[in-house]
C-alpha cells in the first residue's frame, strides 16, 4: 500500500448569505496543485447545490471531495481589492464590500502561521471550533475517503453584497442560514472572508 498524498490550497474563502436565499462559498486559490484558480459553490433557496468550476479538471477534483446536484463549467474570476471583491462565474455576478475583523480574528492572529495550518493542530482544535462557531469544523472526512483540514489565519466581515444568480437579484447581504451542505463543514453564519490553507489527504492506494 502506497503513502497517502497530501494536497494544499492556499488563498481565500468567502461565505455569503443573501436576501434571495442563495448561499455561496467562493474559493479564490493563489497556490494549489491546479495553479491559481477560483471556484464557487452555490446552494439555492430550494436546496439545489451547484458547483461553478473553471475547468473539467477542477470540477472532477472538487466534486469528488464535496457533494453537488449539478456542475457548470466556464470562466470563474475573483478580483480582490483592499476593501472588497468581485466574482464573475457562469450565471453569477457578485460585488462585495469588506468590513472590519470578524469575531475571532484576534485569536487567529495569535497562532503562529505554520501551526495554524498543521493538520495535527487542526484535529486538536476541531471540537473547540465547532463549539465556538456552530456548523464550522477544522478537520473531518470528505468524499471518497479523503480527509480535509481548514487552517484559517485571518478573517474579515463582509459588510455588503449586490449581484445576481441566474438573472435573479440576490437582494443584498443576509446571514448564511441555513448552513450550506457541500461537505462536513459549513461557513460561519455571519458572512466573512477568511485567509486559509486547506489541506486534503487523499487515501493511500
Amino acid at each position: 500500500m502506497g503513502r497517502a498524498e497530501r494536497l494544499t490550497f492556499t488563498g481565500h474563502i468567502a461565505g455569503i448569505g443573501t436576501g434571495a436565499g442563495v448561499r455561496m462559498v467562493v474559493g479564490s486559490w493563489l497556490e494549489s496543485p491546479f495553479g491559481r484558480f477560483a471556484d464557487v459553490m452555490v446552494e439555492t433557496a430550494d436546496g439545489h447545490r451547484v458547483l461553478l468550476a473553471p475547468s473539467e479538471e477542477v470540477a472532477q477534483f472538487v466534486s469528488a471531495t464535496y457533494e453537488f446536484d449539478s456542475i457548470e463549467i466556464g470562466p470563474v474570476h475573483v478580483e480582490h481589492t483592499t476593501d472588497g471583491f468581485s466574482v464573475v462565474a457562469p450565471g453569477l455576478v457578485v460585488d462585495g464590500r469588506l468590513g472590519g475583523p470578524a469575531r475571532f480574528d484576534g485569536l487567529l492572529r495569535m497562532v503562529p502561521g505554520r501551526l495554524a495550518t498543521a493538520p495535527l493542530w487542526l484535529r486538536t482544535v476541531d471540537p473547540v471550533a465547532a463549539r465556538l462557531i456552530p456548523g464550522v469544523r477544522t478537520a473531518g472526512s470528505a468524499g471518497n475517503g479523503r480527509r480535509e483540514f481548514y487552517g484559517v489565519r485571518r478573517s474579515r466581515l463582509i459588510s455588503a453584497v449586490e449581484g445576481a444568480f441566474r438573472d435573479m437579484d440576490l437582494d443584498g447581504l443576509a446571514p448564511l442560514d441555513p448552513p450550506v451542505r457541500f461537505g462536513f463543514s459549513s461557513a460561519p453564519s455571519t458572512p466573512q472572508m477568511v485567509s486559509v490553507t486547506t489541506t486534503i489527504d487523499l487515501p493511500s492506494t
